[in-house]
């Protein structure tokens, strides 16, 4: 089975990528969506990270009645920072009759010289990639990509973590499940 694993903090998830995930699912060969909760992005600060068993919580919340998704904690039991190469590894060692694809957005992809062993990522598996505005997609590394124009809406976990601590509302930013989980745990007060 072809499964696109979309890699991410998921501090919190949201609408944003629960609307990225569906249209995969739906528009390319991915027969199923693994939400991989990283403990730790090595390009990123982990000063404002809720802790990874309640995103994996939360993801799992706001996943429950779609049997297109999994949640995965594949990245918990590995060393952190967690690496892109090191997972698919794992997995491909673990899984060996399922065939991975990488989820990415153009963003991250623009990036993707300064992720741990590129070239290997790039000659052994797949990318589909979603378009971000400002972001153009380029493929001068030859690598195997599928571009979606998945729906964009304009939402940030970072926008939402303020939301909570300023008071203000998060409804329709997140799932309904997803709010009352963060709100009887108190998260990211």
């Amino acid at each position: 089975m072809k499964i696109g694993l979309y890699f991410g903090s998921f501090n919190p998830i949201h609408i944003g990528h629960l609307i990225i995930a569906s249209h995969i699912a739906d528009f390319t060969s991915v027969k199923q969506v693994w939400f991989v909760v990283s403990p730790q992005n090595p390009l990123k600060s982990s000063a404002s990270l809720l802790n990874e068993h309640q995103r994996l919580f939360l993801v799992n919340k706001a996943i429950e009645n779609d049997y297109r998704f999994r949640a995965c904690d594949v990245e918990f039991k590995m060393p952190k920072p967690s690496y892109t190469i090191d997972t698919l590894t794992y997995l491909h060692e673990q899984y060996p009759e399922h065939e991975f694809l990488i989820i990415i957005g153009s963003d991250s992809y623009q990036n993707i010289r300064q992720w741990k062993n590129y070239e290997k990522l790039i000659s052994q598996y797949q990318f589909i990639i979603y378009e971000r505005p400002g972001f153009a997609i380029e493929n001068k590394l030859n690598s195997s990509i599928d571009v979606v124009k998945a729906p964009m809406l304009d939402i940030s976990a970072t926008q939402i973590r303020e939301n909570i601590k300023t008071g203000k509302s998060i409804c329709y930013l997140v799932p309904a499940v997803v709010i009352d989980e963060i709100e009887k745990g108190k998260y990211y007060k």
